[in-house]
């Protein structure tokens, strides 16, 4: 009998603790809610200000192992939404247990201690119910979060299958699920996911049936919070295959598309640095195999300190351009303004002397690979003294060398446009004589121009730059003569004459279609 007063009496000991501390996190996680809410609103304004977005929450009602309320998604007052218009919302209901064992959490059997488990589904109104009608009445977004003591939080959400048909038009798309942890000072992100494949059935302007298709997304990466920039890191994405078909010709399919770009702060802890990889596997147009390419793009150098001011900059002129009506109502104007807010800022970008590389750009075929290479190293104008005077002075500010390359083996482009002249309705054998007499004819005018050589049926052409001095396929003169050769205006005109032995032969008449 004393056994199981014993153990009737530790069980209840039990539930008190638990009910206590299950009211305790609970009113712990609601006292918290404001700041976890104006972080997220201050992470989205650095990160995203151009969308002209505010985050806030209602109906909050807190019970004792369970409490709901909604996330609010509204364009901030004063200015133009890129997304939601004045009158829209998008709005989440938030369903939340509380620690330090969320039922939630514990049915998928973890034990970890945890502030809450916070379901999220989406909420149908005038703004997301076309997106409930095509996912047959139900949210689309289905997410489950676990928020630790710390802040910190881990997020798995799963996007639903869609089915939708209407007429002509189609949606399918086979679902998603992606994961993101955020650590609680919301310095460090993961987000990886993917989705298995997807597709659109639609008419065109011109009453064509459309029809796109794609499989294998993915995506996976990681940043960290920077003293300069908002984050650095490494984001990777790729889709392995997208067709695009009209009237059920298939005019386009792309494979093996991946992208990789990151992004870091240097050694000495004041310069930045970014990478960022294309490649596509292949690319078939009407069913010709145009090829594959790859480039890789890198900038060095970078003033960590004049990034973090273009950035401020940026940002608050781009808050200003959003609350002006007369340019938001305009896309022309707008698109203007942020060109024209880039180009005055450029200037406090070279401040740390950067590099830029191309290393390659290339596009290869059955036939041979051509490339691109660039070797860009730039100084920063504000050291410059006195008046520039002469073109070279002008550079010279902005330009310390410059190395680069073009290599394009003959049959390759050859194989190209023999490829292209049949996407335009030439036969084979006729497609393959214009490609030659164009290709032909393209080295001639390269070589007449002195712009191209011939090296071992590659045609070829190398151009470097210092401190006023030009390189062009070997021959040296001012960047004032390389700039007469164009016959640019005020620089002189060309003083090169054709050889009649060079001009590019005829080529055939386009047939009629």
């Amino acid at each position: 009998m004393k056994k199981s007063l014993v153990a009737v009496g530790v069980i209840v000991a039990l539930g008190v603790v638990w009910t206590g501390t299950a009211w305790y996190t609970g009113k712990q996680l609601e006292g918290r809610m404001a700041e976890m809410i104006g972080n997220a609103n201050a992470e989205l304004k650095k990160a995203s200000p151009e969308a002209g977005l505010t985050l806030s929450y209602q109906d909050y009602q807190r019970g004792l192992f369970h409490s709901s309320m909604q996330l609010v998604i509204k364009p901030t007052q004063g200015m133009t939404s890129a997304i939601l218009k004045p009158d829209q919302s998008i709005v989440f209901n938030e369903t939340i247990d509380h620690g330090p064992f969320p039922f939630a959490q514990l049915k998928k059997f973890n034990l970890l201690p945890s502030m809450a488990s916070v379901h999220t589904t989406l909420v149908n109104n005038p703004t997301t119910k076309p997106l409930f009608d095509i996912a047959k009445g139900q949210s689309f977004i289905d997410a489950q979060t676990r928020i630790g003591y710390s802040g910190d939080t881990s997020s798995d959400i799963n996007l639903l299958p869609l089915n939708y048909v209407n007429g002509e038009e189609k949606v399918a798309f086979s679902g998603g699920q992606f994961k993101a942890d955020v650590d609680g000072q919301g310095d460090k992100i993961a987000v990886s996911g993917e989705a298995e494949s997807g597709l659109v059935n639609t008419v065109n302007e011109y009453g064509q049936h459309v029809q796109m298709t794609f499989n294998g997304i993915k995506t996976e990466g990681d940043s960290a919070r920077s003293e300069f920039i908002e984050r650095v890191g490494q984001q990777k994405a790729s889709i392995e295959k997208l067709a695009i078909s009209v009237e059920g010709k298939e005019m386009a399919v792309l494979e093996g598309l991946n992208i990789n770009a990151k992004s870091a702060v240097q050694d000495d802890k004041k310069h930045l640095s970014g990478q960022i990889d294309y490649s596509l596997d292949s690319l078939k147009v009407q069913n010709k195999d145009i090829g594959s390419g790859k480039l890789t793009l890198k900038i060095g150098n970078l003033d960590g300190a004049a990034v973090h001011d273009v950035t401020q900059r940026y940002n608050a002129e781009s808050q200003k351009l959003l609350a002006d009506p007369a340019v938001t109502q305009n896309p022309e104007v707008y698109q203007q303004k942020i060109v024209e807010l880039f180009a005055a800022n450029l200037p406090l970008l070279l401040k740390g002397d950067p590099v830029i590389t191309v290393a390659p750009l290339s596009w290869k075929n059955a036939k041979g690979e051509s490339t691109f290479n660039l070797s860009l190293f730039l100084k920063d104008p504000a050291q410059a003294t006195g008046e520039a005077t002469t073109l070279e002075e002008q550079v010279n500010r902005v330009v310390k060398s410059l190395d680069s390359k073009l290599v394009i083996p003959v049959d390759m482009a050859t194989e190209l446009m023999t490829q292209v002249a049949q996407l335009e309705g030439y036969q084979p054998a006729e497609a393959a004589k214009l490609a030659d007499q164009q290709i032909k004819g393209l080295a001639a005018m390269g070589q007449m121009f002195r712009v191209t050589t011939m090296e071992d049926n590659n045609v070829v052409s190398s151009l470097q730059y210092a401190n006023g001095q030009v390189t062009l396929n070997g021959q040296k003169m001012p960047l004032s003569d390389l700039v007469g050769m164009f016959g640019m205006p005020g620089t002189g005109e060309p003083d090169v004459a054709p050889a009649p032995e060079l001009e590019a032969p005829a080529a055939p008449a386009v047939p009629q279609q």
